[in-house]
């Protein structure tokens, strides 16, 4: 990303702290396409007769986002770490509620990134990875942190260092591990 794009949606942040109609309007002007683009990306590795697009999922993520009067957005990597957790809740309860509607069927499936999982099957369950996600935060919350900003929130390795507060050499020997655990995860439920 230009560093100009990351000072604008910083700057667009900062003046939306202010609570006026026109800062958030100009705040949502300035990370619409990165959060579409985010959203295209899982919801492309949905199954095909998914009924949640892209822009809803936006839309829906960035109303909760600008909801919470208590944020300080600390920057372009804070915000997106929200809009991370955001979408995930979105996608999971989206999953849920299309599983229950199956009554336990059809599971909602998502392609996790060759980087994230490297050498696993294409496929996999938004709630097996909620599930792993939730199991891997008893273990080690900040781990967990970790992947959630990595695939649902797209963070580069020195963003989630910059958000989590460690160096960017940590991130990188945790997310090894991380990947292994996930992928045992992984094929432990499939």
């Amino acid at each position: 990303m230009k560093a100009s794009s990351s000072d604008r949606i910083t700057r667009a942040l900062e003046a939306a702290q202010s609570g006026k109609r026109a800062a958030v309007n100009a705040l949502f002007q300035a990370v619409y396409d990165e959060l579409k683009n985010l959203a295209a990306r899982y919801l492309n590795k949905e199954r095909v007769d998914h009924t949640l697009q892209p822009t809803a999922l936006v839309n829906e993520a960035y109303v909760q986002m600008v909801d919470q009067t208590r944020v300080h957005w600390q920057g372009r990597a804070h915000f997106f770490a929200v809009a991370a957790q955001a979408m995930r809740r979105i996608l999971v309860d989206h999953a849920r509620k299309h599983k229950a509607a199956k009554r336990g069927g059809g599971r909602q499936r998502i392609t996790l990134d060759e980087e994230l999982i490297a050498g696993s099957r294409p496929d996999h369950d938004v709630l097996i990875l909620d599930e792993a996600l939730e199991k891997l935060a008893e273990l080690d919350p900040r781990q967990a942190r970790m992947v959630e900003l990595r695939f649902f929130g797209g963070l580069s390795v020195a963003e989630v260092a910059v958000v989590l507060d460690m160096s960017k050499r940590t991130v990188e020997r945790e997310w090894t591990m991380i990947r292994s655990w996930l992928r045992r995860e992984f094929d432990q439920a499939s």
